[in-house]
C-alpha cells in the first residue's frame, strides 16, 4: 500500500515538474522582453527540476542514487539563480534596460511623477 503511494506521489511530482518546465518554455516564447523571458527561465526552470528531481528520488528509493540526486538538485538550486543573476547584470551593464528604465541611464526606477 505504501509503495503504490510513493508511486502515485512519484509521478505526480514528475508531472508537474514537467508542467513547470513547459509553462516556462512557453514564457520564453511568448513573453515580449529580454528582461520577462529571464525571469521565466531562472525561476519555472529552477521549480521544474526540483519537482522532477524530487519525483526521482522517489522512484529510486533510499539509496545512493537518492544521495547524488540530491546533490544535483542542490548544484542546480545553487548554480541555476546565480548563472541567471549573471546574465541579467551583464545585460544591465550592456545598457538593455527594461522598459520601466527606458529613458534612465542611472540604474533606478522612474517613479512617474514629472520633473519640475
Amino acid at each position: 500500500m505504501i509503495g503504490i503511494l510513493v508511486q502515485g506521489a512519484s509521478w505526480l511530482s514528475l508531472g508537474i515538474g514537467a508542467a513547470f518546465i513547459l509553462i516556462g518554455a512557453l514564457g520564453i516564447i511568448r513573453l515580449p522582453d529580454f528582461w520577462s523571458r529571464i525571469h521565466a527561465a531562472g525561476i519555472i526552470d529552477t521549480a521544474g527540476v526540483g519537482f522532477i528531481t524530487l519525483g526521482l528520488m522517489l522512484q529510486a528509493g533510499f539509496t545512493l542514487i537518492t544521495l547524488k540526486l540530491l546533490l544535483i538538485a542542490v548544484f542546480i538550486f545553487i548554480t541555476g539563480p546565480t548563472a541567471t543573476h549573471a546574465i541579467a547584470n551583464a545585460a544591465f551593464a550592456a545598457r538593455l534596460r527594461p522598459f520601466a528604465l527606458a529613458g534612465d541611464e542611472s540604474g533606478t526606477f522612474d517613479s512617474g511623477k514629472k520633473k519640475s
